[in-house]
């Protein structure tokens, strides 16, 4: 593996990276003083434009190792870089989905989809151009003057994608952003963020405890070990884009490499 730096980002084998991770491990403090290790040296490397998902038992690190990217939590042990800069919490360039949307109850469908760019001084015109385009996109246009209380939960996590997006940020993280949706509106927004994600050309990290969704969505499927967490594996998925999320299940290779992410993380589960 060579590493090279190219006006200041760091590249592995001349493909640029938008995160790499190096020997990053991370504890908590219990309430009574002792330390729970949640992460022991963690090496990551995510490509520029990739769409990486990542998997692992309940309480293995996933979210903590996302919030160390975004900049939330503070660096123990190791190192993370994010486009060869330390991160940093409100990165303007960095957009962060939460599985629950978090719409400011009191702004309208339009109101929240334009918040983030309102933030970073994106003109009016503009704001409310992309804005709107974007609800379009995840069918929620004619719902713009709406409030959230007005909304099914499915609407509220469409419009918390639109917001995501609209900023047109160069690395979005999920946190398991579909989790609390039924399943056809959970195909449906898939469907839908792929579609967007393509255009935008981002790069994406996703954490799931749906393996289904893992390789629907991603170009590859991280397995993190039982706490404390280290990656066990890299599955790349070699599904062609575009890709249609709902058609996916008649696929023999997405339900082969499913298949195979169960057998290792089964493993896993059962040291829990």
């Amino acid at each position: 593996m060579t590493v090279e730096v190219t006006a200041g980002v760091p590249a592995v084998d001349g493909v640029t990276l938008a995160i790499e991770v190096r020997g990053l491990s991370h504890a908590f403090e219990r309430p009574d003083g002792s330390s729970l290790e949640v992460l022991r040296h963690v090496d990551v490397s995510v490509p520029r434009g990739r769409f990486v998902a990542i998997v692992g038992p309940s309480g293995c690190g996933k979210t903590t190792l996302l919030n160390l990217v975004a900049g939330i939590e503070e660096v123990q042990s190791g190192s993370v870089a994010v486009s060869g800069e330390v991160p940093r919490c409100g990165n303007q360039r960095v957009g962060y989905l939460f599985a629950r949307d978090a719409l400011l109850p009191w702004r309208t469908v339009l109101g929240n989809t334009e918040l983030a760019m309102e933030l970073a001084g994106v003109g009016k015109v503009e704001r409310r151009a992309r804005a709107m385009a974007l609800l379009e996109e995840v069918g929620l246009a004619e719902m713009a003057n709406a409030y959230p209380a007005q909304l099914s939960q499915g609407m509220r996590q469409r419009v918390a994608i639109a917001r995501t997006l609209a900023p047109h940020p160069e690395l979005v993280l999920l946190d398991e952003p579909f989790s609390a949706l039924d399943a056809q509106t959970k195909l449906l927004l898939q469907d839908a963020f792929c579609r967007l994600w393509g255009r935008l050309g981002a790069t994406v990290v996703l954490i799931t405890h749906d393996l289904g969704e893992a390789v629907a969505l991603g170009d590859q499927v991280v397995l993190m070990t039982s706490r404390p967490g280290r990656i066990k594996r890299v599955f790349d998925v070699a599904l062609p884009r575009p890709r249609s999320i709902v058609d996916l299940p008649s696929e023999p290779e997405y339900h082969r490499i499913v298949q195979e992410l169960w057998a290792e993380l089964r493993e896993e589960v059962a040291r829990r």
